[in-house]
């Protein structure tokens, strides 16, 4: 029997052929693989601000989200991303839940002029792009677990992020510092006050936004003493040319309410003082935010390196401390100090933290105080400071 020699040499061809084609494939499989890591590599290496401005121009309209009772560092980062927005042609709207109570917040809203809209459930949100700045998990209003951010920027810890970017610097002491650092790597020039945005040559970083931005690093690191890092003061830096002084007087100045200032004294006089550290329980109170305004007077007090002032309203302990003894991480100090009560929860950087104590919800439906505040919270507290928790 003759060998099939012409369909053996087929087969071999055949073979070849399949081989070719796989190695063919697999050529391009691994360039494709080159070319996209490239490209990523090079969308990396482009500066934040570029990178987070790109992403604002894909979208024609975005909803800047506040955390719940926004502070002058939450309002400036909101201006200063919605001037971004502007510059790339993508519409902004400012949006936050809760109140604006701290005198110094309602005034930075007043003096200028910040247009925000307040909201308590998620089909207010008025753009399908949401930006968070200043915390990196919606919370605060009804619906808020649903809702995918597209971007985050923030300054403080979690494990929250955007879709399309995010950019959370732990180190940095504002998140106004950090749009700052996307400001001024797009190339805007801050306009002095007594000259007009059409005077620089764009983009322009107005006066308004400028101050705001200052006013914002200014309040979150106690005027650049507290929790800050280079980028903070090259920041301010950056923005000074730009500042209304007087404007910065009328925000940091405000007229302070009565009860705010009953409530320093009462902070101060019934402060219980063991070694460096001090807890003081204000009791009730109408407005919160006088809490950490106390908290911030007495950690001033001679003698004292860390401290935490408490006060209930509605049921709800209000907790609000603060640090400058490298010893005393104040944040994970009151998530310690009621990490085991129920519904309670606290956090923070080094060196300012707080947090919420609810009360609890009985079969019955009446509302117990979890934790009644007494001298078993206040040794808690001073155990917590001292690392006994």
């Amino acid at each position: 029997m003759q060998p099939d020699v012409s369909g053996e040499l087929t087969r071999r061809v055949e073979a070849l052929s399949l081989t070719d084609q796989q190695a063919a494939a697999a050529l391009v499989g691994a360039l494709l693989v080159v070319a996209v890591g490239f490209l990523a590599y090079r969308w990396l290496r482009r500066p934040a601000g570029e990178r987070f401005a790109a992403v604002l121009a894909e979208h024609e309209e975005v909803a800047v989200l506040l955390h719940p009772n926004p502070d002058a560092d939450a309002m400036a980062a909101a201006l200063g991303v919605a001037r971004i927005a502007r510059h790339v042609d993508t519409d902004a709207t400012l949006q936050f839940s809760g109140q604006i109570r701290r005198q110094e917040n309602r005034a930075f809203r007043t003096v200028l002029d910040v247009e925000m809209e307040s909201l308590d459930h998620v089909s207010q949100i008025d753009a399908e792009a949401v930006v968070l700045v200043d915390h990196n998990e919606p919370r605060g209003f009804t619906g808020a677990d649903g809702v995918l951010p597209a971007c985050v920027v923030d300054h403080h810890p979690g494990g929250g992020g955007g879709e399309e970017f995010t950019d959370v610097r732990t180190e940095y002491g504002a998140t106004s510092s950090i749009v700052t650092e996307y400001l001024n790597e797009l190339g805007a020039t801050p306009v002095p006050p007594d000259r007009h945005d059409s005077e620089v040559e764009p983009p322009a970083l107005p006066t308004l936004t400028a101050t705001g931005l200052l006013y914002g690093i200014l309040s979150d690191t106690n005027r650049l003493t507290r929790g800050v890092c280079p980028a903070d003061f090259e920041a301010a830096s950056y923005l000074h040319p730009g500042v209304d002084q007087d404007l910065l007087t009328r925000i940091a100045d405000p007229e302070v309410s009565t009860e705010t200032l009953e409530v320093k004294a009462r902070a101060i006089a019934g402060r219980d003082v063991r070694g460096s550290f001090a807890v003081s329980d204000v009791g009730a109170v109408s407005n919160v935010d006088a809490i950490p305004q106390a908290a911030d007077e007495l950690v001033g007090l001679e003698g004292v390196t860390a401290v935490v002032v408490l006060g209930e309203r509605d049921g709800t302990v209000h907790l609000s401390g603060r640090s400058r003894d490298d010893r005393v991480h104040m944040g994970r100090t009151l998530a310690a100090a009621v990490g085991d009560l129920a519904n309670a929860s606290a956090g923070g950087h080094a060196r300012m933290g707080g947090g919420q104590i609810p009360p609890a919800v009985q079969a019955d439906g009446t509302r117990e105080v979890s934790a009644p505040r007494g001298d078993a919270l206040l040794d808690r507290l001073f155990d917590a400071m001292s690392g006994d928790v």
